[in-house]
């Protein structure tokens, strides 16, 4: 078998998605043949080479599972917590092999999350650049004007988690339920950290529910803290709507 890239090799694996695999190797954690590699061009035969993670030795690619999750409220979406706090790994406890979440919800946010161990696909996933489209469903206080909501669909100005400012990607935003706290369906084809939360705390709205609905294909479908698991036909969508945005892209460029 020839030789791969280190991180890919971990993430078919399912050991991590490819950026934590090199988080990983970078920090001091991946040994090769007795030797530590921390290089991230580094490169491996899996079939030949003795790959040690946290000293665990790596059992070759595993099968690929695919999960679709509906997250309620209150766990983290990550796969331990230091504080504790319920996490999504909690609810799907009952799936075989090592899975990991796609991207996050945050703490207070419900709706469709995906996890897998498929780690090439969690990596195209996650870029923000795959622009595979994510539908939420979203309770505001307050009644935002027109005028911000012509703003939120051009692009605003919002805060990162390390302080910088960005500007958020066209987003489609409709009205689906007139109220004083009206709700509001909102498409991204980016994702960035609470960044339905800051697009509307931009225009002046706090957001006090929301929810994924749809994630490119694939439409929310189950109950609150249960999962399935996704069909072939899904899988295969799943990863057409990732090859096809990223040729278009390369075509357009």
């Amino acid at each position: 078998m020839p030789q791969e890239r280190l991180q890919k090799i971990i993430a078919a694996a399912g050991i991590a998605s490819r950026r934590k695999a090199e988080e990983l190797i970078a920090s001091g954690h991946v040994q090769v043949n007795g030797t530590t590699v921390t290089e991230l061009g580094s490169k491996a035969d899996p079939e030949v080479d003795h790959i040690r993670v946290n000293g665990k030795l790596l059992k070759g690619e595993q099968r690929h599972t695919y999960i679709l999750l509906n997250k309620p409220k209150g766990y983290v979406t990550t796969v331990s917590d230091p504080e504790k706090r319920p996490t999504v790994m909690d609810l799907v406890r009952g799936v075989k092999g090592r899975v990991y979440p796609i991207g996050r919800l945050d703490y207070a946010s419900e709706g469709l999350l995906l996890l897998t161990n498929d780690g090439a696909l969690a990596n195209r996933l996650m870029k923000a650049a795959s622009h595979v489209p994510k539908t939420y469903v979203v309770k505001v206080a307050g009644t935002p004007k027109e005028d911000a909501l012509t703003k939120l669909r051009g692009g605003v100005s919002i805060a990162t988690d390390d302080g910088k400012r960005v500007r958020t990607g066209p987003a489609s935003v409709k009205i689906i339920k007139v109220a004083a706290n009206p709700w509001y369906e909102v498409t991204l084809i980016e994702g960035r950290n609470r960044q339905i939360r800051r697009m509307f705390e931009a225009v002046g709205h706090h957001v006090e529910k929301i929810k994924r609905v749809r994630y490119g294909p694939l439409t929310l479908d189950v109950p609150p803290g249960e999962y399935r698991s996704l069909t072939l036909k899904e899988i295969e969508r799943l990863k057409s709507a990732t090859k096809g945005t990223g040729e278009k892209r390369r075509h357009d460029a």
